[in-house]
């Protein structure tokens, strides 16, 4: 296909500044060390027999994969799975995973890295975590009559607009993909609209609703909690660049009314945690380090939560939680990790790339918007300040949650039946 053969062309003029970024990442960011190179497909056989072949492209997809592994795991433990990831991030949070997954960095999209990836894996399955479709990806795999399943599938209007136009281009793109288990009916009525037949396309639900959280999350959390000496506490978590500052003067705002308050400020992305440490202190608002054992003692108003995968225990120590990429134009993130800890979930206006989930906590009362720094002032001093309101909210928000379970089970019974039948 023209249109094929111009992406190629494209990406691999755009190869040198790969390499380099992949060889030498830029300051600050984590890089992938000797394993750099599995990118292009130079990676070690698994030693498996036909493992699943499972991808998530950073840290929120291997979290809300990662229960679906574990019952995976639990039901067929013979079953070999090799998960992918694209990010340095989303192979730390893969190692969690332990001896249930083998990793290796995905492939990037050049028809020599795919190929020599599928050679050196042999999986017999592909499950992709969300929409993210890959031309020589998917070409690849319809060569090699090899099953392609997007778990999770989502399709916004917008995009479904755009593939509309490009409707040529989008018929060769979706053709390999055997099975779309989409989050939503309306997913699923965008996708047949754009020509995928029906009988590929079927409504799970989200996966990402059946997240547990065990007794030790909660029990690391109380625990937390008493080091903060019982301090009223919020949290900032996956905040941008451009956002901590708004956070920072709403925790001004904050400390006006509750001047023992804490704010725990989790960025969303490690390399900038040292830029963020610098911004507190010059703010006036000095922090302390979770990565150095450190708790803030006498007082000290912010704790810089600049670990990985400790962010659900700060939750659980938190009273109240804002969830940021909302504040600017990132499109927000997800809100369902405190609201399955049951804590009030507040968001800025810009949550468009969760806006079903986040409506869904909003009519229900378990989430409020907050359309700039001083209504997140107001609102987080008015939480604190009201015992009742905020068990009602973290009430309502958990409610939510738990209303849209199973997901997970209706996902796993249709994708395992698939892969004995296909």
């Amino acid at each position: 296909m023209m249109w094929r053969g111009v992406y190629n062309l494209l990406v691999h003029l755009a190869l040198p500044l790969v390499l380099l970024m992949l060889y030498k990442p830029r300051k600050g960011k984590p890089g992938f060390g000797a394993r750099w190179a599995e990118h292009l497909g130079r990676v070690s056989s698994t030693g498996q027999t036909a493992p699943l072949w499972i991808h998530a492209v950073s840290v929120g997809e291997t979290l809300a994969i990662t229960p679906l592994i574990r019952a995976l795991k639990a039901q067929y433990p013979d079953l070999p799975i090799v998960l992918t990831t694209t990010t340095r991030t989303g192979a730390d949070q893969a190692a969690r995973l332990g001896d249930l997954v083998e990793h290796r960095y995905a492939p990037l999209d050049y028809p020599w890295a795919v190929a020599a990836f599928l050679r050196a894996v042999q999986p017999r399955a592909l499950w992709v975590m969300e929409t993210e479709l890959w031309p020589n990806w998917l070409a690849a795999c319809a060569r090699r009559h090899l099953p392609v399943t997007i778990i999770n599938a989502r399709l916004s209007e917008r995009s479904c607009r755009r593939y509309a136009r490009f409707r040529g281009a989008f018929d060769v793109l979706s053709r390999p993909l055997t099975h779309l288990y989409c989050q939503h009916q309306d997913d699923a009525d965008r996708f047949a609209r754009l020509g995928i037949e029906r009988e590929r396309l079927a409504v799970t639900g989200s996966i990402k609703f059946d997240m547990q959280f065990g007794d030790d999350v909660r029990q690391a959390g109380a625990r937390l909690r008493e080091g903060l000496s019982q301090r009223p506490v919020w949290v900032a978590a996956s905040t941008h660049q451009g956002e901590d500052e708004q956070v920072l003067a709403a925790h001004r705002a904050v400390l006006a009314v509750h001047p023992d308050a804490l704010l725990i400020l989790v960025p969303r992305h490690p390399q900038r945690f040292d830029q963020v440490a610098e911004l507190c202190h010059a703010q006036g608002l000095p922090c302390v380090r979770r990565s150095r054992n450190e708790l803030p003692d006498g007082g000290g108003p912010v704790y810089l939560g600049d670990t990985m995968g400790e962010l659900p225990v700060m939750l659980a120590a938190a009273d109240v939680a804002f969830v940021g990429g909302s504040l600017v134009g990132i499109g927000g993130h997800n809100l369902l990790e405190p609201a399955a800890l049951g804590k009030p979930c507040l968001t800025g206006p810009a949550y468009f790339n969760f806006s079903d989930i986040t409506r869904q906590l909003l009519e229900n009362g378990g989430a409020s918007v907050v359309e700039s720094a001083e209504a997140l002032g107001r609102t987080v001093s008015a939480l604190l300040s009201d015992d009742s309101q905020r068990a009602r909210m973290g009430e309502q928000a958990r409610a939510v949650v738990l209303r849209n379970q199973g997901a997970l089970a209706r996902t796993l019974s249709l994708g395992m039946a698939a892969l004995t039948r296909d």
